[in-house]
């Protein structure tokens, strides 16, 4: 327990509570106009996507409907390995159009899973957005760019408003990186 309070007292802040929630603000806008007449289903990526999914529907004023997805490569790892599905939409994603909601793009794959999962359930248009969008090469067969992109970072390991350090931390106010 000690280690992880070291941790979050050693981590730089990159992004406070106040520009994320600025980000989160400028997100919200720019995915309303495409999405606000198309009664859209947003399916919120477990577990890291929780927190932004949150905060972002709560800006969103049109109607949609909340789903989610739980997969993972990580499995508490700071890396990857072989992509792990727990749980797919109850909503059918049949000719609707899709809002797919991530904490992070880091190498693609995962959300590229996502989005291969939602055009075999026949989704007539599939969007994503994400907090958080690492600046770095992107995996062969990975999704390359979010639609909507909240925050950009450098290539560190970070945590905050749903990234997390080893399952933990996923509620800190900020987006942090390690020391």
């Amino acid at each position: 327990m000690n280690d992880l309070q070291q941790i979050r007292q050693q981590a730089c802040c990159l992004y406070d509570e106040q520009q994320v929630q600025s980000a989160l603000n400028q997100m919200a806008l720019a995915i309303t106009e495409p999405l606000k007449t198309s009664h859209p289903v947003c399916l919120c990526v477990m577990t890291g996507g929780i927190v932004p999914t949150g905060h972002l529907l709560t800006r969103l004023h049109f109607p949609l409907q909340l789903d989610y997805i739980h997969l993972s490569r990580y499995h508490e790892k700071t890396h990857g390995n072989q992509l792990e599905w727990y749980q797919t939409p109850r909503s059918s994603l049949n000719q609707r159009t899709v809002l797919i909601i991530d904490d992070i793009l880091d190498e693609g794959l995962t959300l590229q899973a996502v989005i291969d999962y939602c055009q075999h359930q026949q989704a007539r248009k599939i969007y994503t957005a994400v907090l958080v969008d690492k600046q770095r090469p992107r995996a062969k067969g990975g999704l390359q760019q979010a639609d909507f992109t909240g925050l950009t970072i450098a290539d560190r390991y970070v945590f905050g408003y749903g990234l997390d350090y080893q399952s933990h931390w996923r509620n800190a106010n900020g987006i942090y990186a390690l020391p």
